[in-house]
């Protein structure tokens, strides 16, 4: 699993029917220092299982996890975003982005 932010939404008309209704959205993945979290400047584009916004910090499965999650089954997808992050807690204290 990974922790990302989102960062907005990707848009395609042409695509396999499959991905018809799922909503596709870009995300930079993070990394949890004792700092803090840090942006890594790594991008990818994730199906969206959950409902998430915007600079939502969330979870993403890749791989066979990716294509177990409900409801797509059907669908080419190596990155799933399954959960948004209500708080995190490491390193003895709570983790956030700087401006998240």
């Amino acid at each position: 699993m990974l922790l990302a932010q989102v960062k907005g939404h990707v848009v395609s008309s042409a695509k396999i029917d499959s991905l018809t209704g799922k909503k596709l959205l870009l995300v930079e993945i993070v990394t949890v220092r004792d700092q803090g979290l840090e942006r890594t400047e790594r991008h990818m584009v994730c199906v969206d299982a959950v409902g998430a916004g915007e600079r939502e910090l969330v979870l993403v499965v890749m791989g066979s996890s990716a294509r177990v999650a409900p409801h797509l089954g059907d669908v080419p997808t190596d990155a799933v975003i399954v959960g948004i992050i209500d708080s995190l807690q490491a390193f003895g204290r709570d983790m956030e982005l700087a401006d998240a």
